[in-house]
């Protein structure tokens, strides 16, 4: 079983090689795959602080885990499906599946710079 496994990879590898290269190949959904896995218990985090900012600390610490562990649950499914078929260009041409980001943090997202600038723009409206 292992050398069988062991030749299927190696073969999907080879194949994914020889297909045609578009903006999203085979090797960047297996590599989309594994940072979703990776990535999804970082969700639930984000999750709390996203709620948090929009609703209030209470919604965080309720609505916000609960958002958070629906997002780690779909980013953690999608990224084992991407992983299991990403030597198939289904969607068509290797498309992300999430595209609201398609990475965890993606430059859609805000970074930890932004809320350092909110934060700044914030105390010098409070002076």
């Amino acid at each position: 079983m292992k050398r069988f496994t062991a030749i299927f990879i190696i073969i999907c590898f080879v194949l994914s090689a020889a297909l045609p290269v578009h903006a999203d190949g085979p090797v960047k959904k297996l590599g989309r795959g594994v940072a979703n896995v990776v990535t999804s218990p970082l969700e639930v985090p984000k999750g709390m602080g996203d709620v948090n900012e929009t609703d209030g600390i209470f919604a965080g610490a309720t609505w916000g885990v609960f958002k958070g562990a629906v997002d780690c649950v779909k980013r953690a499914v999608v990224g084992v499906y991407e992983i299991a078929t990403f030597p198939v260009p289904v969607p068509k041409d290797y498309e992300p599946i999430l595209d609201d980001p398609e990475f965890f943090l993606d430059k859609k997202q805000r970074n930890v710079s932004d809320y350092i600038r909110d934060k700044s723009q914030y105390d010098k409206d409070r002076e």
